[in-house]
């Protein structure tokens, strides 16, 4: 398994999600599990969580790869039961949290699970910011400029029946009925 080694929170990379939850400790108190509320950042690989948004230190890290989320009610025996969720491992640790709405539990799940389905991926990953626009070869535009251009490379030669509309374009120096 590889360490990872704790990064300031500005130089975490492509943040996907990030806000307050509760993460119950891993050494449970005397009178049971402790919350801890924590801030808590995703990226495209990696969990942190922080003590506050302005902590510079996570207070841990952990790859995601490998792991599943999913809802738990079975966490928390209040209220707040709907809002728990947890990252599961086989022969890792179990992460278990509180979200501030079932609502919010929902879209972290969400991400992650979208998050975990792409690092399994065998396809390359779509990147919308380097989308280039398509060619059209059917705007309005660069059809009259061709059919213009061709009418006037074509005016020497007689009529060949052949008006703007034809679908064949005439190339330069070759003749029309030569097809």
């Amino acid at each position: 398994l590889e360490e990872i080694v704790p990064r300031p929170l500005q130089d975490a990379g492509n943040i996907l999600k990030q806000g307050y939850l509760e993460k119950r400790s891993r050494d449970h108190g005397f009178f049971g599990s402790e919350w801890q509320k924590r801030w808590c950042v995703l990226n495209r690989k990696t969990f942190y969580y922080y003590a506050n948004e302005k902590s510079k230190q996570p207070k841990g890290t952990f790859s995601i790869e490998n792991y599943s989320a999913r809802l738990a009610s079975h966490l928390r025996k209040d209220s707040r039961r709907k809002c728990c969720f947890e990252l599961v491992c086989p022969g890792r640790r179990t992460y278990e949290f509180t979200a501030r709405s079932q609502a919010e539990a929902e879209d972290w799940v969400d991400q992650i699970q979208f998050l975990l389905k792409d690092l399994t991926s065998l396809t390359i990953p779509y990147d919308e910011e380097d989308e280039e626009e398509p060619y059209n070869d059917v705007d309005s535009s660069d059809s009259l400029n061709t059919a213009s251009h061709n009418t006037t490379m074509n005016q020497d030669e007689p009529d060949d029946g052949m008006g703007e509309d034809d679908i064949y374009e005439v190339l330069p120096g070759e003749h029309p009925n030569r097809r």
